[in-house]
Parts: C-alpha cells; sequence; structure tokens
C-alpha cells in the first residue's frame, strides 16, 4: 500500500508517494523550495505543487517545523508567524482540492518513521531523535510510544535556543569546522541527556548522511548516538505512515 507524504522544511518542501510495507519512498522524491517569507498560503502552494507533480488522488500526511495539535498550528520559529493558531489541515486539505491530510510535527513524523524501519526499530527504553537542519526538532520515545511536540531545539543553552548554536544552519552560517560543530552538538546533547536519560540518540536530517564526519568527534554523552537509517527521507516516510494511521 502507498500513501503520500509530504515534509515542510525551512529550506525546501519535499514529498513522494511511501511503500508502508517496506518503509521507503515508492518513487523519487520531488522537491521545491520553501518560499520566503513562508507564509500559510504560499507554503501551501508549494505542498500543492510537489503533489501535484505525481498526480496524486488519495490521503496525504504533512509534516510540519512546529507544534501541531488537533491540525493546528501553534508555532513557527523557522517559518512565517502567520502559521501560528492556523487550521493548517484545513487550509492544506482545501488547496489539495478537498484530499484527506494529516498533519503533524515534522521531527516527530522522522521519529516515527526510524523507530519502524530504521535505527529505532526495536529498541524500548528512551529513543531521542534530533533532526539537525535549519533548526533542531526532536521526537522523543519511551517505550516504543511518541511524546508529541516536545522542540528540544528550543532549550537554552549558554543563553541562546540550543538551535542557534548546534544545528546544521549554525555550522554553515559560522562556517564551523567538524570538529568545532561536533563539541557544540556534544555540549547540546549531554544537556539532553541530563533531562532525560535515554539510551540511544538517533541523528537525522540532511547532515546525517555525513555522520562519520562528525559523529566519531562527540564526547561527554553515555547514550549510544547513531546516524538515522532513513536519513533525510524519514520524515516523508512518517507522514506517509501518519496519513495511514500508523
Amino acid at each position: 500500500m502507498n500513501v503520500f507524504g509530504v515534509d515542510i522544511g525551512g529550506s525546501g518542501i519535499k514529498g513522494a508517494p511511501v511503500d508502508l510495507q517496506r518503509g521507503a519512498l515508492a518513487e523519487e522524491r520531488h522537491k521545491v523550495l520553501t518560499p520566503h517569507p513562508a507564509t500559510p498560503e504560499s507554503v501551501a502552494d508549494g505542498v500543492a505543487e510537489v503533489v501535484g507533480h505525481f498526480g496524486w488522488a488519495g490521503p496525504v500526511g504533512i509534516t510540519f517545523p512546529g507544534v501541531v495539535t488537533g491540525g493546528i498550528t501553534r508555532t513557527a520559529a523557522n517559518v512565517d508567524k502567520g502559521w501560528v493558531g492556523r487550521d493548517a489541515a484545513r487550509l492544506l486539505g482545501d488547496r489539495l482540492g478537498g484530499l484527506p491530510v494529516t498533519i503533524l510535527n515534522d521531527a516527530d513524523a522522522a521519529g516515527i518513521a526510524e523507530m519502524a524501519f530504521g535505527a529505532g526499530k526495536g529498541r524500548e527504553g528512551t529513543v531521542i531523535l534530533l533532526t539537525l537542519g535549519t533548526g533542531i526538532g526532536s521526537a522523543v520515545f519511551t517505550g516504543g510510544h511518541l511524546v508529541p511536540n516536545t522542540e528540544l531545539g528550543h532549550l537554552e543553552l549558554h543563553g541562546h535556543d540550543a538551535e542557534k548554536r548546534a544545528s546544521s544552519k549554525a555550522k554553515e552560517d559560522h562556517d564551523l569546522s567538524w570538529a568545532h560543530w561536533a563539541r557544540r552538538l556534544g555540549k547540546y546533547l549531554a544537556h539532553v541527556e541530563m533531562l532525560f536519560s535515554p539510551e540511544l540518540f538517533v541523528l537525522g536530517g540532511g547532515v546525517s548522511r555525513k555522520a562519520e564526519k562528525f559523529v566519531p568527534l562527540i564526547e561527554g554523552v553515555r547514550a549510544e548516538i547513531v546516524p538515522a537509517q532513513l536519513q533525510n527521507n524519514a520524515g516523508i516516510v512518517g507522514a506517509g505512515m501518519a496519513a495511514a494511521g500508523r
């Protein structure tokens, strides 16, 4: 069975049909740039372009980079503030011509996919997935169950939102070496570990493709640290799973 997944990110909107048996993309994903400003209407147009590229006519799961409850987007750290309090499920469903839409936090979607098909599969303790991108998204699982909308990228670290210092965008903006960034990331992970005592950190986002450049350099963390196996497709797969009620 295939269901469509869309991942709205700070830099791109990407999507594809998802093979729910394999936990993988059924076709090569299509991506458009996230508009700036990323208003609800302009992002909805981008989502419609991605879905329309495949001529899709069934349920669609869509991730959002912020807190989502009951289809309402509650925060908007890396997109336009017009999303706050918006009925995103209705907006996106209308823009897609009335297709059934399920919307959820982007890191939660990635975590759902990694727990079912990737690095977290079979792990029963506390597992924390962190997506390292424009910001830092988080998905916390205990006993295989998701605690939604945790938003751990906004923990304060050295007087700043942690994502302002330890996201992959922070690495690019400050032209940090892999070693320097790994030190910052290690301090952030140690802070999260102090609060939650996970047995496993799963690091996702596009930078997970280069895990060998920074994961071995992270120090001061007791928990196991591994890259996301689905890498930057995890959000799309998790969105498709959510649309199918999984």
